[in-house]
């Protein structure tokens, strides 16, 4: 059995970060982790989105060589780019990979310069060939598959419920057909970016601290009341 041949994932001096080598599979894995396809005359390499800002890419570029060293892949990682994984309030663990790689894509969605760009990371998920929600759909047509392996009544019922999810992702494929041409169509700039996910995540456990706080402080008496004053016979509006 063939070795697959070494990844090399690692920052410039020019501060881009850059990935190279692997095959097909590996440049595969490569796009899914946020890696944007470039090429010149004599070569062809892979590199994260501009302006991102260094914490962001040291995180994409760590999960990239994750995934590529769980399939098999030698990884050479700049040890300026290793961090450790990448994590949700309801993923400490960082079990969810696939789920966090669309995280990936809604930073680059948010961090679009122009509504060209947002097509572009939109076509990621719309794209009717090899987008996103088509191979989930199909992912659904595979479990009902499974699910109807099994000869019995509960099974056929699992079974139904996961075509019916897989005949309604291609709807809403359907339902969203072209909207990448549209979203090109509204400009050039897009509106100021929204916050990405880790600024939320950790919006969200800097809102815990403070709600731990408050419920631990020591309950105080109520103030006292105060009796209303007495108005006056004399008293006129």
């Amino acid at each position: 059995m063939s070795t697959p041949p070494e990844i090399i994932i690692a920052r410039e001096p020019t501060g881009n970060v850059i990935a190279e080598g692997g095959d097909e599979l590996a440049h595969t894995l490569l796009k899914r982790a946020g890696f944007q396809y470039e090429q010149s005359i004599r070569s062809f390499w892979y590199r994260l989105p501009w302006d991102m800002g260094e914490e962001r890419e040291n995180q994409m570029a760590s999960h990239a060589a994750r995934m590529l060293t769980a399939v098999g892949y030698d990884v050479d990682l700049g040890k300026d780019l290793l961090v450790g994984p990448v994590t949700t309030p309801s993923d400490p663990q960082d079990q969810r990979t696939y789920g966090h790689q669309i995280l990936s894509l809604i930073d680059q969605l948010n961090e679009a310069g122009t509504y060209s760009a947002a097509a572009e990371v939109t076509e990621h998920v719309l794209d009717p060939q090899d987008g996103v929600l088509i191979r989930l759909g199909e992912f659904f047509d595979h479990a009902a598959e499974q699910a109807d392996a099994v000869p019995s009544t509960d099974a056929a019922h699992v079974a139904m419920r996961l075509e019916s999810a897989a005949e309604k992702i291609r709807s809403l494929g359907d339902y969203l057909d072209g909207v990448g041409d549209d979203l090109r169509d509204l400009g050039p700039t897009p509106p100021s970016p929204a916050p990405s996910w880790h600024q939320k995540v950790a919006g969200y456990f800097a809102t815990a601290t403070r709600r731990r706080a408050q419920t631990t402080e020591t309950p105080t008496d109520p103030p006292a009341r105060t009796l209303p004053t007495e108005q006056r016979p004399d008293r006129t509006r």
